[in-house]
């Protein structure tokens, strides 16, 4: 792979706001594409996440959630490293556990990597959202997308069509602010097991889920309306 620094990426302090990501950009504060995610997650989907919290316990739960987020960070860390070519090592057993999965991602995932246009990207659609994906460049021929997922077990592709949303609204934000035409969105995975997996989403599909997302910014701010006026109301009482 090589780098082409072809494009200035802005710089942004992540803060909350009611405890929900948002980024600092040109004076304003912009929510997150996950907290857009999380505030327009269906009814379904947060039933099966309550019913999962209540098989296992709060306590065993947010120790599963936490574990998986500290090992996320350190495997998201080597890589960053090594497509930085400055190495990195962690002799915690959670570091050396990350840096296995993400030797299956370097030998696996990241043969296709052609260029390299800047990682740990902060992006940014004016006026409405923001959010940093791992890596933007050249991935087996197209402009792409590429983020890193560590994951408990194994996923079907069925499962984590948030992680394509998440793509196309990065995408979005690129095409918007840098006049570029990207299309394509690579997720490279591994379990704690050590099993890789790779998705791409592209084309039609991709499309797809841009306009998943432009509705999901819609129900964001219909929300956030709605919240705003409750407030002024009660206020005004």
């Amino acid at each position: 792979m090589k780098w082409n620094k072809k494009y200035t990426y802005p710089t942004s302090v992540r803060s909350l706001i009611n405890g929900k990501r948002h980024y600092s950009i040109d004076n304003r504060k912009l929510p997150s594409v996950t907290t857009i995610l999380s505030a327009t997650q269906s009814d379904e989907k947060r039933q099966s996440l309550a019913n999962w919290r209540a098989r296992e316990g709060a306590t065993r739960a947010n120790k599963i959630m936490n574990e998986a987020a500290v090992r996320g960070t350190s495997m998201h860390t080597y890589l960053e490293a090594y497509v930085k070519g400055t190495g990195h090592l962690d002799l915690t057993q959670t570091g050396l556990q990350a840096n296995t999965m993400a030797q299956q991602i370097i030998e696996k995932g990241l043969g296709d990597l052609e260029e390299v246009w800047g990682q740990e990207v902060m992006l940014y659609y004016p006026d409405l959202y923001a959010g940093a994906t791992d890596l933007v460049g050249i991935y087996n021929g197209a402009e792409s997308i590429v983020d890193y997922k560590q994951t408990n077990k194994p996923k079907r592709r069925e499962w984590i069509e948030d992680y394509f949303v998440q793509l196309a609204a990065y995408a979005m934000a690129h095409n918007q602010v840098y006049d570029t035409k990207i299309q394509s969105g690579i997720i490279l995975m591994c379990s704690k097991d050590n099993l890789f997996q790779k998705f791409e989403v592209s084309g039609r599909e991709f499309q797809k889920y841009k306009h998943q997302f432009l509705r999901k910014i819609d129900q964001y701010y219909k929300i956030v309306s709605d919240s705003k006026g409750c407030a002024d109301t009660k206020n005004g009482e």
